[in-house]
């Protein structure tokens, strides 16, 4: 069985997603798979799964569509000893399970880890049901144990490479901090303007005065930069390399938008200088294109 072409998008791989909150049913003249059926009872969730944080509201809508209408796009497995893993699906699969189902349509799809955890990404990534650190952390997964690039893991995906740099600085958050994400009490503005703070401690005390007091991204990034210009404050960093004020935070954080990687900017009255990093020789040829310089 041909391995599946990823990162054209959910559709190209699943079809689209119907009214009801449930994929639409696919077209069966697209994919010469066949949909079986298979028993609740011998589907696991898979190690794989880049998603952790299941709505129990959620699930019990899509039960309750389940209950009228039926599953109408079939889970994605493969055969792992005497047990069938989830590669797409595992919100049906618990639907299921709460319904007392005994058996639920299946395609069983040959996958080795690189490409069901692929297209678990995208399924739940296009789906938008993860949110930013679990987002962050299946970018991290993906490149980590398969040792991808940036730009090779957001090809996968169907996402830019600054889309993936940004998401993975997420996970340089304290990992309280990175909770607070995850429960939706701060959003990715909130944390982007605290990771300007290099310090676990430093980013706690913000976050818990941005909580007690309800600030918004700006005014959060007012206070990281009041907390920045402190006299006799320690760094990670070296306050030279640290934006002087939000405004600059804010340049500094589209600029790394930009360019799909870490950047520095130092400004004192009028000078400083900008670093780029890069981390291949594709890496700086990209930065050379975008500035419009030709090598061939």
């Amino acid at each position: 069985m041909a391995k599946p072409i990823l990162g054209r998008g959910l559709s190209a791989l699943l079809g689209g997603t119907g009214a009801s909150g449930q994929p639409a049913a696919p077209d069966p003249m697209a994919s010469s798979e066949t949909v079986q059926r298979i028993p609740v009872a011998r589907v696991r969730s898979s190690r794989l799964q880049p998603r952790q944080d299941f709505s129990a509201e959620s699930l019990r809508e899509l039960a309750d569509s389940i209950k009228e209408q039926g599953i109408v796009q079939p889970l994605i497995v493969r055969l792992q000893d005497d047990h069938f893993e989830l590669i797409a699906g595992e919100r049906r699969w618990r639907a299921a399970q709460m319904l007392g189902l005994a058996e639920v349509p299946a395609i069983v799809r040959q996958a080795d880890d690189r490409a069901a955890l692929e297209l678990a990404l995208i399924e739940n990534l296009q789906r938008e049901n993860l949110n930013p650190i679990e987002e962050a952390g299946g970018y991290a997964q993906l490149i980590g144990q398969f040792d991808l690039t940036q730009e090779q893991a957001a090809a996968k995906v169907g996402k830019s490479r600054a889309v993936i740099a940004n998401a993975l600085r997420l996970l340089k958050l304290a990992p309280d901090l990175q909770a607070f994400l995850r429960e939706g009490r701060l959003s990715v503005g909130h944390a982007k303007a605290l990771l300007g703070l290099a310090l676990p401690e430093e980013q706690r005390r913000a976050a818990a005065h941005v909580l007690k007091k309800s600030l918004n991204v700006r005014q959060t990034e007012e206070l990281v930069a009041s907390l920045q210009n402190q006299p006799g404050r320690k760094t990670g960093a070296p306050k030279s390399l640290l934006p002087a004020d939000a405004h600059l935070a804010s340049l500094q954080d589209r600029l790394q938008q930009r360019f799909g990687t870490k950047v520095r900017l130092r400004y004192h009255q009028g000078r400083g200088a900008v670093e780029i990093q890069f981390f291949s020789d594709d890496d700086l040829e990209r930065f050379l294109k975008l500035a419009g310089i030709d090598l061939s």
